[in-house]
């Protein structure tokens, strides 16, 4: 395809940011180069036996969901007139060699929290340097932005209550828009954009057996597939719901009552009770990054009378105790940044389990 505007070409690693919204790797890169190149790198490090046990370090039912995700996002990727590029292996190595296909000077991801994580990006920022390139990172897995914090990392608060205080009253990003129509691959270099590897070439034990196949029929009942457009489907079906649902306690703040407590009518009961369910239900494509908890805020709050761009002080339909399962969620990534990333933020003889 042939581009207009920009300068030169930037890669776009896609890792647990698996969308085409609220993206702002993407939309930076689409900002500041005439041709983008979105990638995704299937490591066969993450896949196969994790150790002597034996165990999967990625069962056969995330790993099903995983590729639907990512085509998902070569699905959505394409409609806006890009591409997604799909590789198989280490990744420091891919982006070695694409640095010299297509000549890109720089690559534009998203920041993760865990220490695997974390190291795979220093290794492909070494590899981008080592090829002439620069590697631009952004944050985006999270409701707050880490720079939005009123404190350091080291000095944040280590239990979920003084977190939940110190951030209050921290205004909330709006999501990032993206154009309808992106920006195409380098026309001269005819890159091929690889194709979707399956289960068993990824190393993942599949559903072997009478049972295993049971469990994966099961499973599919289930509707657990993968990708931003079902994330998206039951994102609305949530709001239709909350909108369906008459307010109470308009005004309150996003927590609900402490645990035990017997305040509060049956209605607000089974109000906060939809919004916990819900966080439970969207949270593997939150996990995958198929929906941003930024674009879920904005969508829930427009239908709520609450006060703009501050979490909890919507009315109590279910969209406070949404908002409450979120920050949970924002406080174990900020704390896993912190102690468990290995990247010099802090030091802990804790070993920090990776949170989706």
């Amino acid at each position: 395809r042939g581009v207009a505007g920009g300068r030169g070409v930037g890669l776009v690693w896609f890792r647990s940011d698996l969308r085409a919204h609220d993206h702002e790797a993407l939309a930076r890169a689409q900002e500041e180069c005439a041709a983008v190149v979105p990638v995704f790198v299937f490591n066969p490090a993450d896949f196969g036996a994790a150790d002597a046990t034996g165990l999967d370090k990625t069962g056969p039912y995330r790993a099903k969901f995983l590729l639907e995700c990512v085509a998902d996002l070569r699905d959505q990727l394409r409609r806006k007139g890009s591409e997604l590029v799909v590789r198989v292996g280490a990744p420091e190595q891919v982006f070695e060699e694409l640095v010299k296909l297509t000549g890109a000077t720089a690559c534009y991801t998203h920041q993760e929290a865990t220490r695997e994580e974390v190291q795979m990006e220093r290794k492909v920022e070494e590899a981008m340097k080592a090829s002439g390139a620069e590697m631009k990172q952004f944050w985006g897995s999270t409701l707050y932005h880490l720079e939005d914090l009123p404190f350091d990392l080291e000095a944040m608060p280590t239990t979920y209550g003084g977190f939940r205080e110190r951030v209050h009253d921290v205004k909330i990003r709006p999501t990032i828009d993206l154009p309808d129509q992106l920006k195409g691959l380098p026309a001269a270099c005819n890159l091929d954009c690889g194709e979707m590897p399956t289960l068993e070439e990824l190393g993942v034990s599949t559903f072997h057996g009478a049972q295993g196949q049971a469990r994966a029929q099961t499973h599919s009942q289930g509707e657990l597939r993968g990708g931003e457009e079902e994330a998206l489907q039951r994102l609305r079906a949530f709001v239709a719901e909350t909108r369906a649902r008459p307010p109470t306690g308009a005004g309150r703040r996003a927590a609900p009552a402490p645990s035990g407590s017997a305040r509060g009518s049956s209605h607000k009961a089974k109000a906060g009770s939809a919004g916990a369910n819900f966080s439970c239900k969207i949270s593997p494509w939150l996990a995958m990054g198929c929906l941003s908890p930024r674009r879920m805020y904005q969508e829930l709050l427009q239908q709520s009378n609450g006060e703009k761009g501050k979490a909890g002080h919507a009315g109590d339909t279910g969209i406070n105790w949404l908002v409450f399962e979120l920050l949970w969620r924002d406080f174990f990534r900020f704390i896993t940044r912190k102690y468990g990333a290995g990247s010099g933020v802090a030091s802990n003889p804790m070993q920090t389990p990776a949170l989706g």
